[in-house]
């Protein structure tokens, strides 16, 4: 019973003992990997076609960039290949999800703004300035008072900022380009 004993117990160590060695021996493979994401290097798929080029390598992301797109991928998805670095994906595979990405995006932003567009809405310009109130809100159109002059705005001069709409110029230009077009709208 004691040679049973003896031999069990690093027969156990052992099986502790492997599992630490293959995960140390996977550390610099990942480093080669990594070491070869700089910024110019040519991305390939798993078939050889060529998907981007990596632009820049920020910690444990690059930028890859298409034709069509630019994409932060986690360097440990990348793969080392004859050529250089492989991804498991084609260029159009990473354009058509960098595409829903960003149409997913615009919905949502878009959402936003709309949810900002109501009559009360205090409207900012780029750089946080008060440049009126939404007085009211049409399918097309916003209805925006300066305290000097009240400007229909279409719904698309406007974006969604951090506390409400955001049009791109400042009260005074917006009062300024009110003035200059008011003689026209009397002709």
């Amino acid at each position: 019973m004691k040679f049973k004993g003896w031999f069990v117990a690093p027969a156990a160590l052992a099986l502790f003992a492997v599992p630490a060695a293959a995960q140390t021996a996977a550390a610099p493979a990942a480093a080669s990997t990594s070491a070869k994401l700089a910024a110019g290097a040519t991305v390939y798929d798993t078939s050889g076609g060529v998907v981007g080029t990596i632009e820049s390598v920020k910690g444990d992301l690059a930028v890859l960039a298409t034709e069509k797109s630019k994409v932060s991928i986690p360097v440990a998805s990348f793969g080392t290949g004859e050529k250089g670095p492989v991804l498991a994906l084609t260029r159009d595979q990473i354009d058509a999800q960098a595409g829903a990405a960003n149409a997913e995006a615009a919905q949502a932003e878009d959402a936003k703004k709309k949810a900002q567009l109501v009559a009360g809405a205090t409207v900012k310009d780029p750089a946080g300035g008060t440049v009126g109130t939404i007085k009211s809100v049409d399918a097309q159109f916003a209805l925006v008072d300066t305290s000097n002059v009240q400007v229909r705005l279409p719904l698309s001069a406007f974006a969604a900022g951090e506390g409400g709409p955001v049009i791109g110029m400042t009260k005074e230009q917006l009062d300024a380009q009110a003035a200059a077009a008011a003689p026209e709208a009397a002709q």
